[in-house]
C-alpha cells in the first residue's frame, strides 16, 4: 500500500481490490486506535481489553480481517486476529474444530487413520 500511495498523486484513489469497504473500515478503526494508544502511551492492559473487544466479531469478519491484515501488511492486526482463531482451536479435537468452523470432513476413513498415524506425536504431549 505504501508503494502504491508513494507512486501516485495525492488526489488519486488507491485501489485495494482485496479488501472490501466494511473490512477496511474495521482496519482503519484498529489503526487509529493503536496510533492514538501509542501517542498517549496507554497501558498495555487497556490496549488488550480494547483488542479483545475488537475481535468479538462473526467468523466471516474475523477471517476477512486476517486476509486484509496480511494483504495490507499490518503485522499487529494479523497477529491479533490469528491468535484469536488459534485460541478458538486450542484444546479442541479435529471434530470439534470442524463443528466450530463448519468445516466438511472430506477424508475417507482410511485417509483419516493415516493422518492420525502420521501425526501421533501431536497427541503425545
Amino acid at each position: 500500500v505504501k508503494n502504491r500511495v508513494e507512486d501516485r498523486a495525492l488526489d488519486t484513489p488507491v485501489p485495494l481490490p482485496m479488501v472490501d469497504s466494511k473490512i477496511l473500515i474495521k482496519v482503519i478503526e484498529y489503526c487509529k486506535y493503536h496510533h492514538r494508544a501509542e501517542q498517549e502511551s496507554l497501558p498495555e492492559d487497556e490496549k488488550n481489553v480494547w483488542d479483545k473487544d475488537f475481535v468479538k466479531v462473526d467468523d466471516e469478519t474475523l477471517f476477512n480481517l486476517i486476509l486484509a491484515a496480511n494483504y495490507l501488511d499490518i503485522k499487529s492486526l494479523l497477529d491479533l486476529t490469528c491468535k484469536t482463531v488459534a485460541d478458538e482451536i486450542k484444546g479442541k479435537t479435529p471434530e470439534e474444530i470442524r463443528i466450530r468452523f463448519n468445516i466438511k470432513n472430506d477424508f475417507t476413513p482410511e485417509e483419516e487413520e493415516e493422518v492420525k498415524r502420521e501425526n501421533a506425536w501431536c497427541e503425545e504431549r
